[in-house]
């Protein structure tokens, strides 16, 4: 029998060689700080994507729904699961005078109506869960002009992938979901996301640009400075297994095994429960594409869903960061994550550990963000320079350029 060697290029510039199309030149502040070229982002991208909304759980019987507000594209949109269990959305406008049919609480809304209907709070008209109007108080008063059944809600193309709900607001034919998500899809699309039925959310609302918030998160050179307080010795500063998707990318995020700090609480935290990053985690959960060799030093893998979502996954947990744009220098970043439902105590307090050690290091993470755009701000300097295992940020400033100037 023959064994077959694989060489795993880990000189540096690796990815430069393995994606040489995405150059290697210093690239520039501009796209940061242009309010024109957001506005063109807006057009392009925000108005013309898919756009990850709600999980399918978060709208789970006939006549629930949520508004998400995406300031990005100018609307908000109504995400309602009917009673024949289809997941519609709509824009939240009414076909009287224009006013929110559902009435926003925040940038999410939940709600449910038992007979699914949504009903517009200034003059009482009434959509279904198909946005049909169903509804019209003193509809003799109207003139014969005024049809009806032609004005339903605005209807927002709306499909589903791995439990996640998607739309794009896009009004005419658009690439299917699918399509859009491409090797990204079929990369993830067999984890159990829903397994992970427990969870936390933070958010906050930071004065910078959206691409400097998500640049933050999508490379691991910064662990070693940024996160010696929370996370020391825990990460390698390097990434793995980097692959492009179209739009999309993905790498790995490896452990320093040998190196891993000990603790008496932390080791009794670990040894309770499966929910913290910091911990060496099995591959039972696992599809065979993530960690395929199963090498015992894999963290976690760190994507990017284009335009602003960035998907982490491991053993038992996944987690999302998501950057909203509100305008060109103001972004809601949004971090949820998702573990296991405790079956004890002692696995609830583990738990509770993990997600006070990832707030602080979301903290860590946050707290670049608004210095870096306002010493952009400054000009003084006008191009940024990134090295190899910063090929993540790389991609999202190519394929941002593409999209805006195509």
């Amino acid at each position: 029998m023959v064994t077959q060697t694989i060489t795993v290029d880990k000189a540096p510039g690796r990815w430069a060689r393995k994606y040489p199309h995405l150059g290697q030149e210093p690239l520039p502040v501009g796209p940061y700080v242009d309010p024109e070229y957001y506005e063109k982002e807006k057009a392009r991208i925000f108005k013309k994507q898919w756009l990850y909304v709600a999980l399918e759980r978060e709208v789970p019987d006939a006549g629930s729904y949520k508004v998400r507000r995406l300031d990005c594209a100018d609307t908000s949109v109504i995400i309602i699961r009917g009673k024949d269990n289809v997941i519609r959305a709509f824009h939240n406008a009414c076909s009287h005078r224009g006013n929110t049919v559902v009435t926003e609480a925040g940038q999410e809304t939940y709600g449910r109506n038992r007979a699914g209907v949504v009903t517009c709070r200034f003059h009482g008209w009434v959509y279904n869960a198909q946005g049909e109007l169903v509804n019209v108080p003193h509809e003799d008063r109207f003139y014969g002009c005024f049809n009806k059944a032609e004005n339903g809600l605005t209807q927002v193309h709306c499909e589903t992938w791995a439990g996640f709900v998607f739309v794009n607001v896009d009004q005419g034919p658009v690439q299917s979901l699918k399509d859009f998500l491409g090797g990204y899809g079929e990369h993830f699309g067999t984890f159990d996301f829903a397994a992970c039925d427990y969870g936390f959310t933070y958010h906050t609302t930071l004065n910078c640009n959206w691409k400097v918030a998500s640049d933050a998160f999508a490379e691991a050179y910064h662990v070693d400075t940024i996160h010696a307080g929370s996370f020391p010795n825990v990460f390698q500063s390097g990434i793995e297994d980097v692959e492009l998707f179209g739009p999309h990318r993905t790498c790995s995020v490896r452990l320093q095994v040998g190196n891993l700090p000990s603790t008496p609480i932390g080791d009794m935290a670990n040894a309770r429960s499966r929910s913290s990053l910091a911990a060496q985690g099995g591959s039972s959960s696992l599809p065979s594409t993530l960690n395929p060799n199963r090498d015992p030093d894999w963290a976690f893998e760190l994507s990017v869903l284009f335009p602003s979502v960035l998907l982490h996954v491991s053993e038992g947990i996944w987690f999302t960061h998501q950057f909203w744009p509100i305008a060109h220098d103001k972004t809601l970043w949004e971090g949820k994550y998702y573990l296991k439902k405790p079956t004890t105590h002692s696995e609830l307090w583990g738990f509770e550990r993990a997600m006070v050690l990832q707030r602080n290091a979301w903290l860590e993470d946050t707290a670049t963000m608004e210095d870096t755009y306002r010493a952009m701000l400054s000009g003084a300097k006008t191009v940024q320079h990134l090295q190899d295992e910063e090929i993540l940020i790389r991609h999202n400033c190519v394929v941002v350029d593409e999209f805006v100037n195509s």
